[in-house]
Parts: C-alpha cells; structure tokens; sequence
C-alpha cells in the first residue's frame, strides 16, 4: 500500500463547492427507494426578500444535521426546500425600487407591477438557493417549492373554498388592523407592540342644555372628531345625572349623547369615556349595543377624510393629534395633558403605528380548527422541544380570534371571489369564471384583494407534497416528520399549519416541533439590521467553512438556550476540522508499505477493545440525543470520542506501531483505517463537507460518506469492564502529566516512575499488562509496576484508589529551586486566603453584596484552600529529599 499524501493545511475552499456539486450530480439528497418509515421535514421557508442572516444558519444547519444522521441510518429521508412570497415585504421592495425611479406601481397597472414583481422574486430567489447550497444544505432540490407556484396555487383555492362552502369563511364590515404605510389590513398575529411614550389629554365637552361641562380623558385626541356619544358606568354617582343628555363635541359643531355603559373603568382618568366605534374595537362593541353610527373619519392612507372639519381634512395622524391639541387649547377645551406611557401596535414589516380601520374583510373562523389543534396537543399528536412552548401554543388556541386574511395588496394568492356588476351576486369558485353562475352576465370582476401570505403557508407541510391531488409523495411522505422553526412563528405558522393539516388531512401534519434559540451577538444583544450587530453565513464560510460554522452552531445549541456569538466564536470549528484533518493526514502518510488484513482475522488488545467500546457509546449517545433535539450533547459526544479517545489516547499509544514494519504494522493499519472511516461516518452530520473529503481517500472505502450507514450501537463491543480498567489507566496518566506541570518538567522531559498496586486491587493486572503503553504517554525512561513498595527517595507520589504512583522529581529537577518557587507560592495563598476569609466573615459586606458576587468570593476561597493544601503537601515531599 502507498502513502496518501494530503495538503499540509485544512483549507476547504478547495474540495467544499466541488463535494456539494457532486453530491447534488448524484441524486444522494434524493430519499433512498429503501422499506421504512420516511424522515421527512419541510424547510420553513425563508422570504424572497433578501438574504439569509444568522438565524437562517442556524435554523438550516440544525435541519441538516438531522436529515444526514436519518440519511445515514437507513430511513428514505426527504428535506423538502421552497421560499415564501411574503405578501406585503416582497411588495414593499418593489414599492421602493418604483419609488427611486420615480413612479409608482399604480403608474404600472396591476399586471405590470406582478411581472416587475416576479423578476425581483427570481433574483432573490437565486440567491438564497445558492447561500443555503454554500452552507451544506442537503435539500432535495428536485422538488423544490414556492407559495405562488401553479400546485399551491391551486391548493391555496381549494382550501378558501372548501372553507367557504363549510361556512367557515366570511365577509363584513369589521375593525381591522390597518397599516397606512402597507396600505392594508393585518391580522392581530401581525401587529407587534411596544410601550410609546405620549400624554393623557382630559378635554371638556360642554352641555348643550348650558348647564356646565363634564371632562373625558384620552391619548388619542384627534379620534375626538369620530365621536358619536360620550359613555359613562351605570354605577357612577358622579355621572347618574347626566345620561340622556348631550354635550357638544369639540371642534365638530355637532351634539352628541351621553350613554351608561358597564365597559366604562369608572378609575381611569376622568371615569368618562368618548365613543368612538369606527376607531377603536371596544368602543365599536359600545356602539353596537346603544345603535351608534360609525363614524369613520379615515383614509386608506392614513389620512383624515371629509368627515373631519375642513381645516383637518388631509392631514397625517400624528399631524392632525397636534393640530387638534392646538385648537383645544387656544378655544379653552383642553383642560390638561401629562405624560403617559402606553402600549401602541405597530407593523411587524415596516413599523408604521397601526390605526384601526373600519373596512370590508375577509375572515376565517377559526374557534373549530383551533379546538381540533389544541386537542392533538392534549393527545401528545403534537411535542415541543423545549417543552415550555407549548403554553405558548395552548395560550393562544384557547384564546384565538378570527383570522383576517384578505390584503390590500396586488403581489398574492388573489381571492377567488367575483361579483357581477349586472344581478350584484357573488361567486366563490376553484377556477377563473369569465360567466356569472347567477344571470349568465360577462361583467364578473374578481376580488382586488389577496390572501394572506400565511394563508398559503399554513397548507406546507401537504400542498408542497402535491395536494388536493393524490400524488404519490403526499401518500408516503405525509405526514413529515420534524419541524424546526423559530418560537416568533409558533402563531403566525406553527398552530395554524396543524390546524389545517387537521382540517384537509384529517392528521397532524408532524409529531415533533424544535423551537431554535435566537442567535444573539457575544453581548447578547438580538442580531438585527438596525443594531448592525449581524454576522452574514457566508463571510463565516468565507473565513473559517462551512463545517466550522456548522459544528460551532451545533455544539452551542443548548435546548432552550440562545447563541450569544461573534466571529472569533466560529474558531471553535475551525480549530475541530484542523485536528480531523492534520489526523487524518497523518495517518494516510504513514501507510507506505502496508497491508490491510481481514478485520475478522486480528485479536484486539485492552485499549483495541476500549476504543471499540467508546466509538459504541459514541454512537449511542448520538442517537439518544438527536432523539431528544439535544443537539450539543451530540455535538459533544462526536468531538470527545475524535478529540480525546481516538487521536489522543488510542492513535498516541499506536504511533510505535505505525513507524514498525512487517504484521505489527499490518495489524495497526487495518485497524486504525477502520476506525478512521466508522469515525468520519460518526462525524459526517457535523462536519459534512471535510468527512466526505476524508473518506473518499481512506483505501478502505468506496462511495460516498453521504450514504454509508451510520455506525450503530452494538452490544458485542460493549466492554464495560475493560473501559473500567481503561479509566484507570487514564487516571494514572493524567496524575503523572500533572504531577510533572505542577513542578515544571516539561512534558517530553523523560522521568523515572514506578506504580505500587494494592492487593486485590481489580485494574491491577491490566496496569502491569498495560506498562509499555503508559511508559509512553507519560515520558517515563523507567517505569516499575507491582505489588512491592518501590525505593521512596527522591520521588513525590501521586495518589489514586488501588494504586500509588512516585515520580522521582529530584533527578529531573532542581530541588532548591522549586522549593524556593513553592515556599513564595506558599505565602502568597495564605495571604489571599487570609484575605478572602476576612472578607467572608465581614457581615456588612454580606448584606450588602450581591449574591453572585459572595459565590464568586466563595469559590476563591474553597481554590486557595486546595491549592494551598497541595503546595504545603508537596513542600513536606521536597524537603524531605
């Protein structure tokens, strides 16, 4: 057999795009035609509206390290990719691409305004496929989808109307959430909300009988101008005179009534409440039960409308509010105003304040589905990993509102609805009608509205597999397996994707939900473009690889936990593949001259069996963990047993083997070169792109690491009694690396040890058996192991349950230099103990001192302590030689 020689340095811009190209030429992210039940996850799919950022790469690398462990076990495993139109952001983009040259997409016309639309769509597009490409992405690109293609276009209409049919879908006149700036209604899911800071307004409104004036109090002045009534609590003394009487609204010239209503806080403010149903949803509740016009005074755009006094008309909200104020000052209405604090919904797309808006919606009731949804959680159909989220989802089902779907937007799913501009009837359908069903008419116009970007979301899991058509990846790939998304979408997307898949599937749509933690900056402040605290995937490909950023992720992503991060945070992968790699190579230049025997044909020895034995537990704590969504202790467990087992115990007692010749070679060839592929195999969902490199040079392998089975658990190599001496044996050596830091010999320096075994002492023999190998690790010249006490002088010895080890220090050292290092070392612990007792035991500083701040001085002390007592213990063996 040759040497393999490979690149001195890791650098995987050499093999990562060539790997990935030839994993997608080979169909290997295709599912396999084997038996079994399918693993299967939907992608959440990511806008067309920009780049991925740091939360995407989390999100993408924790779904494809699940999809290559299940890949390599066995399972047909489909990752199923597409992106989202995103309704109301993409058409936002074009709005500002319009904007800057100069027009507008009214300018265009609808039709116009799409095509415009779609380019931009495609170019995104393009780019966040090629991003999630550089990252490792083993998506199945053949079947790649979009929310606006033909299939879920189709399925998009199938539900409205389905839905429709069943009652289950509306239109009225209804409050809404109305950005001005998008230019359309929101559902309450939509609307996020923050503290804004403001007044408290108490206005006077005289009585129109001249009898005096009462007082009201607000934060929305300028919504005065819709008031139709003036509301007291029925049991307020202080007010039960004046229902049924009118006061004056100010500004307007008109009279409106004063009415009792037990909505009232009779402790807020002035105890009375203006009246204004066309702006405010309680207040509209109010109008309803007392027969209140509604009285809207806004525009689509946010402006005020003619019914508003002339001077009003036109003006922005904030512009009217402090226009009104002005006037209510100066005409002696305004009797007050302090600062207020209060909560104000604003856009989750541009931030714009949200105004209620009274104006023709579409609905779905959702009470039934979100029963439906909240009892398959109850029946365990359903599981959240962390487990704390599913009050988040219970919270919101119980308390659930009907869905406004419509949108006044032209980039959408449009809805299905025309009217007939001859007989005035409304037709639903699954097909375009150019007919009306009612008079035969030509003149049917559809709706201008589109639904909901969610509304074509919410139908993933089952449209994105071909349905309402019985294909056959909706037979065997429904329902998926896993989702992994973000906790901020478990309203928007999560509960209503269960709800659907319950409705036309008549099942959930997966058993198990991995809410992510947020990837927050090393200060642990949220990454966000505003902060310019964000990290872009790709420069950290660019920098350190996409392994290195993948295994980083994977390794902080403790369950329930955010990812603080910056980019010297991504050197914790980079530095693993270094180890793989400079590993790897320097076995496959050490093959020369070699022969791989017949696996079965080779006895193995203690650390053969040891290092089998933990590649087994390996493997097993692997699976239990991606069982459980624990990604880090999986993480964990591949990088402890490559790190520490396999190159730093088992290939450091091989190297002398290595470097031999003839069958002693043969031997430890064959079984390194098998170790080394079950090991890149064990790491390859971590580290995808430099284990496939690895592997494919290995001279006992063939095809690709991305389809080999992964290593499974088998009890014949379990060997738990010999792992048991193996501890040991490691015990010892780490006592003597120890021993020889704490009085600075070098760790190549060679030492003089011998090891006393107590009787009967279990690991005994295997120690003894064991000699040559610890000889080595530990840079012994001579080591002694038995039952006899050994020559004591000159040695410092390091103590372990059933054994006693002495290093002979004094022939590698200089004594009176070392016990003039200790003897300062030694009056300095005890003046710090000293110190921090003193401090310990001062009971002002106990009271006052915060908590963490005591435990860390806690903990100085119990460190000083022990490592006191260590240097008083090695003083007494120095000077005693």
């Amino acid at each position: 057999m040759k040497a393999v020689h490979l690149a001195k340095a890791y650098n995987p811009k050499d093999f990562e795009d060539p790997i990935y190209e030839q994993w997608e030429q080979s169909g290997d992210f295709a599912p396999a035609d084997a038996e079994g039940d399918p693993f299967v996850i939907v992608i959440p799919p990511p806008n067309v509206t920009g780049v991925l950022h740091m939360g995407h790469g989390l999100n993408n690398t924790l779904q494809d390290i699940l999809i290559r462990y299940y890949r390599m076990t066995g399972r047909p495993t489909l990752w199923l990719p597409g992106t989202d139109h995103a309704g109301i952001a993409t058409q936002n983009v074009v709005d500002r691409m319009l904007r800057a040259r100069g027009i507008n997409r009214h300018d265009l016309g609808r039709e116009r305004f799409i095509e415009e639309t779609w380019k931009v769509k495609e170019h995104h597009q393009q780019i966040i496929i090629r991003q999630l490409k550089k990252i490792g992405s083993s998506c199945d690109w053949s079947r790649e989808r979009f929310t606006l293609d033909e299939g879920l276009s189709r399925a998009v209409r199938e539900v409205f109307v389905s839905l429709y049919e069943k009652g289950m879908i509306y239109k009225g006149n209804y409050l809404v959430n109305w950005c001005a700036s998008c230019g359309t209604a929101l559902s309450d899911d939509e609307v996020e909300y923050r503290e804004v800071h403001g007044g408290l307004y108490r206005i006077r409104y005289f009585l129109t009988d001249g009898s005096g004036f009462t007082e009201i109090a607000t934060t929305r002045p300028e919504t005065m101008l819709g008031g139709v009534a003036v509301a007291v609590h029925p049991e307020d003394p202080r007010y039960a005179h004046l229902v049924g009487k009118e006061v004056e609204l100010p500004l307007c010239g008109r009279s409106i009534p004063v009415i009792a209503d037990s909505y009232v806080d009779m402790e807020f403010g002035t105890g009375m409440l203006k009246i204004t149903p066309a702006h405010d949803p309680n207040d509209r509740e109010v109008g309803r039960r007392h027969g209140l016009e509604d009285w809207n005074i806004l525009n689509a755009d946010g402006t005020l409308n003619e019914r508003v006094p002339g001077k009003y008309r036109g003006m922005e909200v904030r512009e009217a509010r402090k226009a009104v104020v002005n006037d209510l000052t100066e005409q002696g209405y305004l009797q007050d105003m302090k600062d207020h604090d209060h909560q104000v919904g604003h856009c989750y797309r541009c931030d714009t304040a949200i105004e209620p808006f009274l104006s023709d919606q579409w609905f779905v009731r959702m009470k039934p589905m979100a029963d439906m949804a909240l009892e398959a959680w109850e029946q365990d159909k359903v599981r959240f990993y962390p487990k704390r989220w599913e009050n988040t989802y219970a919270h919101w089902l119980r308390n659930i509102k009907d869905w406004c779907i419509s949108r006044q937007l032209w980039w959408g799913h449009r809805i299905p609805v025309w009217h007939c501009e001859s007989c005035g009837e409304m037709t639903v359908s699954r097909t375009d009608i150019t007919l009306c069903d009612s008079c035969g008419s030509k003149a049917v116009v559809q709706e201008e509205d589109v639904l909901d970007t969610w509304f074509s979301s919410w139908l993933w899991p089952f449209s994105t597999l071909g349905w309402p058509e019985q294909t056959e990846d909706l037979e065997r790939f429904f329902p998926t397996t896993t989702l992994v998304t973000g906790y901020d979408i478990i309203f928007f997307w999560v509960a209503r994707m269960i709800m659907a898949s319950l409705e036309f599937m008549g099942e959930v749509p997966f058993r198990d939900i991995y809410i992510t933690g947020l990837v927050r900056d090393i200060t642990g402040k949220k990454m966000s473009k505003s902060s310019g605290n964000g990290i872009d995937p790709l420069d950290v490909v660019d920098a350190y690889g996409a392994d290195a950023m993948k295994f980083t992720l994977c390794f902080m992503a403790a369950q329930g936990q955010d990812i603080p991060v910056n980019m010297d945070s991504f050197k914790l992968g980079s530095r693993f593949c270094n180890k793989i790699w400079n590993a790897v190579r320097f076995i496959l230049m050490n093959l020369e001259g070699a022969r791989i025997l017949p696996l079965e044909t080779v006895a193995l020895t203690g650390i053969d069996r040891w290092v089998y034995h933990q590649l087994n537990e390996a493997s097993a704590q692997v699976k239990q963990s991606m069982e459980n969504y624990r990604f880090n202790d999986a993480s964990q467990a591949v990088y402890e047993f490559f790190w520490n087992d396999f190159c730093d115990w088992y290939l450091e007692a091989s190297k002398t083997d290595l470097y031999a010749e003839g069958e002693r070679k043969n031997r430890s060839v064959t079984l390194i070169l098998d170790l080394l592929a079950k090991s890149l195999k064990l790491l390859h969902p971590f580290v995808s792109f430099i284990t496939e490199e690895l592997y494919q040079k290995l001279p006992n392998t063939s095809g690709s690491i991305i389809t080999a089975p992964y290593p499974e658990y088998q009890e014949s190599r379990r060997d738990d009694e010999n792992a048991a001496h193996f501890a040991k044996l490691q015990e010892l050596v780490r006592g003597i690396r120890s021993l020889k830091s704490e009085f600075a010999i070098p760790p190549e320096t060679q030492v003089r040890a011998a090891v006393h075994i107590a009787e009967g002492f279990a690991s005994g023999a295997f120690l003894a058996a064991s000699k040559e190998m610890i000889r080595i690790f530990v840079h012994a010249s001579q080591l002694d192991i038995g039952t006899e006490v050994p020559d004591l002088d000159g040695s410092v010895p390091v103590s372990g349950i059933g054994y006693e080890a002495y290093v002979y220090v004094r022939e590698s050292m200089d004594v009176q230099k070392e016990l003039a290092k200790l003897t300062k070392e030694h009056a300095q612990l005890e003046k710090q103990l000293a110190q921090v007792s003193k401090k310990l035991t001062n009971e002002q500083f106990l009271a006052n001192a915060p908590e963490e701040i005591i435990r860390k001085e806690q903990g100085k002390k119990r460190e000083f302590a022990e490592r006191l007592e260590k240097v008083s213990r090695y003083l007494q063996q120095l000077q005693r030689m």
